[in-house]
């Protein structure tokens, strides 16, 4: 089911979605202190291609530095890729079968926010990366 859901996901907003994760990581790459600010967003893009099946965990050991972290890329880049997500999943919420996909796509706000800290595990283990 989780191939079926994901590859409708793909069709209807995952690429364009993986699309602007990597323009964000690309542009945010041009400068060594935005390095680790662009690997979060391709690793967050291959998130957004292929989300079911997976989910997100916070991690404990992240600290001060990813909150710091998290308010420069919430400035830089963080809200216009939750814009899209709410924009995408607007859409999407239009029609009964897209529903489930537009739900999808609000579940995904909170990482486009504020995504260090955070690691992407596969939903049967959410509690192995604790």
């Amino acid at each position: 089911m989780k191939t079926i859901l994901n590859v409708i996901w793909l069709i209807l907003s995952g690429f364009w979605l993986f699309l602007g994760y990597v323009l964000a990581g690309a542009l945010l790459c041009i400068t060594i202190i935005g390095i680790p600010f662009g690997i979060a967003a391709f690793r967050i893009g291959v998130y957004a291609l292929w989300p079911f099946g997976k989910t997100t965990v916070e991690r404990r050991d992240a600290g001060a530095p990813s909150c710091v972290g998290n308010v420069l890329w919430l400035i830089l880049a963080g809200w216009w890729l939750a814009l899209a997500h709410i924009v995408t999943g607007l859409a999407l919420c239009v029609t009964i079968i897209g529903i489930p996909f537009g739900i999808a796509n609000f579940k995904m706000i909170p990482i486009s926010l504020l995504p260090l800290g955070r690691e992407i595990v596969p939903t049967d283990q959410p509690f192995a990366a604790r």
